[in-house]
């Protein structure tokens, strides 16, 4: 019975991916760009950059929803197994006395884990509710001693933002679902997941006042637990890798499968980024850093941030060797946060108060 509704649930999104690409190919373009942009890859090296510094304990939390979350993202995966759209379309009886239907493949479509819930989906989610609630919550605050009933203008821009989260999240199923990586179901339970994680967070106060204590023994428990509970699988006589097989069996480029998409891939990017923020918050560079707060030092932060960052993400970590590999993908990760929150605030104040003495 599970079998025949999870069949039907699949063949409706193989007809859905292959209706999405007939009758919107000139979307294509849309579509690659917001999966690239969904991808939790610009919350560290984009947002959480700028929050960082306009409001510290946003880009704290957003770090915290996109690292828990993508964590729970993998760990579910594990446990429900969900296939892909562009390999079961190929090995599914469901259409054996039908035409079998023709689905296009992308440069992102060949994820190497299991798909449901949706990644991308769950971090988009996730992400975008933080920063609604976050600005709403920002606004509230400030109108403490002022009117008590909401003005019009809180009601529109209430209005304006979760417009614009809704059509942000309608924007990332709808792409995952027409390059093929996921299922309509996939991509709906990895909204509502993560909603679910950011609320949390949003009733969380200690990670603001973490120590690194705290840092390191959250890192170690999860990693902790993800390979503990892969090893423990893998002896009941679980593959958890068997997608990895289905993503280059069924993959039209080779290259197209990337190790970077691998589970380990992600859970090492997680937590080399939380250890990294870890880091950062308990520098003593950026202990000197918090004294400057001007409007003009926070801009100068920012774009700093930003272009430094930018720069730093042309590297990429050979994958020749796994092992190596996943090293420089956890190095890489706390490099990003330790740079954002410590060091190029430091060298950025280091070098105008150089420049200030030089001048008097």
């Amino acid at each position: 019975m599970l079998d025949a509704v999870m069949d039907a649930l699949q063949g409706f999104g193989v007809s859905s991916t292959h209706y999405l690409q007939t009758n919107y190919k000139d979307a294509q373009g849309l579509f690659l760009w917001v999966s690239w942009a969904a991808d939790l890859r610009n919350t560290f090296f984009i947002f959480f950059p700028l929050w960082f510094h306009l409001r510290a304990s946003v880009g704290i939390k957003l770090i915290w929803v996109a690292v828990i979350g993508d964590w729970l993202n993998l760990v579910f995966k594990w446990i429900l197994f969900g296939e892909r759209p562009y390999w079961w379309v190929h090995e599914t009886p469901y259409y054996a006395n039908s035409i079998r239907p023709h689905i296009e493949q992308y440069p992102m479509t060949c994820e190497t884990g299991p798909g449901s819930p949706s990644g991308h989906a769950m971090g988009a989610a996730g992400v975008y509710y933080t920063l609604v609630t976050s600005i709403l919550a920002l606004m509230i605050s400030k109108k403490k001693h002022g009117a008590k009933k909401p003005s019009n203008k809180e009601w529109y821009l209430k209005a304006v933002l979760w417009t614009l989260f809704c059509g942000v999240q309608v924007n990332v199923c709808l792409s995952r679902v027409f390059i093929a990586a996921h299922f309509p179901h996939q991509v709906v339970a990895g909204v509502i997941t993560g909603m679910i994680v950011a609320e949390a967070f949003n009733r969380t106060q200690w990670i603001y006042s973490a120590s690194m204590r705290k840092y390191f023994y959250t890192v170690l428990f999860l990693t902790s637990f993800a390979v503990g509970f892969y090893l423990l699988l893998r002896f009941l006589g679980v593959d958890l890798l068997w997608t990895l097989e289905k993503a280059q069996k069924w993959c039209i480029r080779p290259e197209w499968v990337l190790l970077d998409s691998t589970p380990f891939a992600s859970l090492l990017r997680n937590m080399g980024t939380l250890f990294g923020l870890g880091l950062g918050l308990h520098s003593p560079l950026y202990t000197e850093t918090k004294k400057s707060s001007s409007g003009a030092m926070k801009a100068g932060y920012v774009i700093s941030s930003l272009v430094l960052l930018h720069l730093f993400d042309s590297f990429k970590p050979p994958t020749h060797t796994a092992a190596l590999f996943y090293l420089l993908s956890f190095c890489k990760s706390a490099t990003v946060p330790l740079m954002t929150v410590s060091i190029i605030p430091y060298c950025l104040n280091t070098a105008l108060g150089l420049h200030s003495k030089k001048g008097v």
